[in-house]
């Protein structure tokens, strides 16, 4: 159970509980260390694996010595690439290194995958099951914490590592020509139809860039109409973009499933543009549940809790608080000027005057004779004074 929790964490690089569960496994493993892990009829073996760093440039390989069915011989290191040496040639190399550190004179190897490696009295096996396969399996744990350890230490002297891996996956995921070093994902918002307006944040090296935010009153949609509100913000954003020759995004996002990818597509090949269009669609509890890409759109597996989809979920959240914070702004707006409205007599540079002043309707109505007639004057303040002495009697 520990082994495999350890494994799951350590692939999906969630640091700080792989590091408690380590913690724990290694209390364990002090003990083991000291008795029988697997069978003593396993004597005198040596158990290797590799795993291949994110960048392509180094491999780690992890070393076991067994002796009497225990552990008594345990390293791993990080071996840097010289000459774009494929994992299998690596993984030679760091056999012999390892034997001849450890004068091993083992007559079996445990290895991951066959090699094209041959030594003088020495068996390859590539167990399936049984003890020999649960020795390659704590092998690999080992090499993987390793790496999730060592990726830990270099994004804490670089943070940007980790914003760059985190666009990788992407880009893999996806199969993008580009890192999508800007990411655009846009939102919709509307009450029963009421106050349509959308949103569209930006998000640069996998950071919120707020300056680049714009929010959009939806101008020839009537009534509420998600996709054609949609097909209209899109529009109005990416002609602008090439009028003013400014920077088209690697990847946009909607919030939303493949009806909302759909709309967005029309518009991109009516402005001939060729940007990746992915979905976040999201379950009946309102959560970021998948991420949707290609037409015909299809799911892409993303793992709950893993850093990138906690990134694809910031983004989610961002552009939904962003575009419903506008709608209620306006909507407050709307509903204080209708307020204000109701007052025969007070014109539009007065109401601007007493908002800007008071900031809402509670405080003007609240304000004494005086304070209003230092902002509208004196005969407006009567006007004002009585109009919500009326409403109260």
């Amino acid at each position: 159970m520990m082994l495999r929790q350890m494994q799951e964490l350590a692939a999906e690089m969630r640091f700080e509980e792989a590091q408690k569960v380590k913690e724990k496994y290694l209390l364990i493993e002090s003990y083991r260390a000291k008795s029988e892990v697997v069978s003593n009829v396993l004597h005198n073996i040596d158990v290797f694996s590799i795993e291949e760093d994110g960048d392509g440039k180094s491999a780690y390989i992890n070393y076991l010595h067994i002796t009497n069915g225990a552990i008594n011989q345990a390293f791993t290191f990080e071996y840097k690439k010289r000459l774009n040496e494929t994992k299998e040639e690596l993984l030679c190399l760091g056999i012999i290194e390892m034997r001849e550190r450890y004068k091993s004179l083992s007559h079996e190897i445990i290895v991951p995958f066959e090699i094209d490696m041959e030594l003088k009295d020495v068996t390859f096996t590539v167990p399936q099951r049984g003890d020999k396969k649960k020795l390659l399996e704590l092998s690999t744990l080992n090499v993987k914490q390793y790496k999730a350890d060592r990726l830990k230490q270099s994004e804490k002297l670089n943070p940007e590592q980790r914003t760059v891996r985190l666009l990788k996956e992407i880009q893999q995921e996806l199969h993008l020509e580009r890192l999508p070093m800007r990411i655009e994902c846009f939102d919709n918002s509307n009450i029963q139809g009421s106050d349509p307006v959308a949103g569209c944040v930006v998000f640069v090296k996998g950071k919120p860039s707020k300056k680049d935010y714009r929010r959009y009153n939806i101008k020839t949609v009537e009534g509420p109409d998600d996709y054609a509100s949609m097909k209209e913000v899109v529009r109005r954003r990416y002609r602008r973009a090439i009028e003013e020759n400014t920077p088209l995004p690697d990847l946009l996002i909607t919030d939303g499933g493949k009806g909302q990818m759909s709309a967005v597509k029309e518009v991109t090949d009516e402005l001939r543009l060729n940007i990746p269009i992915a979905g976040l669609a999201k379950d009946g509890k309102h959560r970021t549940s998948e991420l949707l890409y290609g037409f015909p759109p299809q799911t892409i597996g993303l793992k709950q809790n893993s850093p990138l989809f906690r990134l694809l979920t910031q983004i989610q959240d961002e552009v939904h608080r962003f575009a419903i914070t506008f709608h209620r702004d306006k909507r407050s707006k709307r509903q204080i000027a209708s307020a204000l409205d109701e007052i025969k007599g007070i014109g539009e540079k007065t109401k601007s005057a007493l908002l800007k002043h008071f900031k809402s309707v509670k405080r003007i109505r609240e304000a004494s004779h005086e304070e209003l007639a230092a902002v509208a004057g004196k005969a407006k303040a009567d006007i004002i004074r009585k109009h919500f002495e009326d409403i109260i009697d």
